[in-house]
């Protein structure tokens, strides 16, 4: 189910059997703390989309590694980040050749936190130019209320921590420096906040959370939800449609 391993004349079908649907996984490339490989975002996007579309049988886009990091400030190296602006057009861009390609239901599967706004940006202006195109945007951490609760374990502002740390130990282990895990802890300092700091004011080494006690055995569990609750989402998209049958474009008359 993968796009980019399809052929031209194989799409049609594959788009058809899926009820018009694919998946647009997006990451990002940014500083992990001292002990977790930069690509994490994109890494655990890809692979859980990869296991989702298998299991749903939904055509999976190519994912994006580049996401809008500017958040993580250039106070450490290893940040590849493009602005909202960039990341606003590049996803409208996307979804508009989706489009044509005949994908009439978009799931956009978001692993960094501070994408999410700049995606409801083009979800805006797509769903506004294609009347008859549906768009949904899944923050991966907050897919379903178990999800949600073991990302936030250790902290609100959670960056690299425990459930980063310990799905990647589960999916792509060579991702993870065992060695470093004991020196990596860092603790939320963000509560009680009225502003949004950028990470270099809230973190000593870009890490918020507690990797030490990160596990691959927790990981897999709560990677296994995470493709469980995902499916359900996009099973369920798969046959949604718009509670009225009205044009976008339709003038209100009596």
């Amino acid at each position: 189910m993968q796009w980019s391993h399809t052929t031209w004349d194989e799409l049609p079908e594959k788009i058809v059997n899926a009820s018009e649907a694919a998946i647009l996984p997006i990451g990002a490339t940014e500083q992990h703390g001292p002990h977790m490989a930069c690509g994490m975002d994109y890494v655990l996007a890809d692979i859980l989309c990869r296991a989702v579309a298998e299991k749903t049988n939904v055509p999976m886009l190519p994912t994006m590694p580049y996401g809008c990091s500017i958040g993580h400030s250039q106070r450490w190296p290893g940040t590849l980040a493009v602005s909202p602006i960039t990341l606003i057009n590049l996803m409208k861009d996307l979804g508009d050749w989706a489009y044509h390609s005949g994908i009439r239901r978009l799931f956009i599967v978001n692993t960094h936190v501070t994408n999410a706004a700049p995606l409801r940006c083009a979800l805006e202006m797509l769903r506004a130019e294609h009347d008859d195109m549906m768009v949904a945007v899944f923050n991966s951490a907050h897919i379903s209320p178990r999800v949600k609760q073991f990302h936030h374990a250790d902290g609100d502002d959670w960056h690299a921590n425990d459930a980063e740390t310990s799905l990647m130990l589960a999916t792509a282990p060579d991702m993870v420096r065992l060695h470093k895990l004991k020196i990596a802890d860092d603790p939320d300092r963000t509560d009680g906040m009225v502003f949004s700091h950028p990470v270099n004011r809230t973190s000593l080494n870009g890490v918020t959370g507690k990797p030490s006690i990160a596990t691959a055995e927790k990981g897999a569990e709560w990677f296994d939800w995470m493709v469980e609750d995902l499916s359900a989402l996009i099973v369920q998209g798969m046959q949604e449609k718009p509670p009225l049958a009205r044009s976008y474009f339709d003038k209100f008359s009596h």
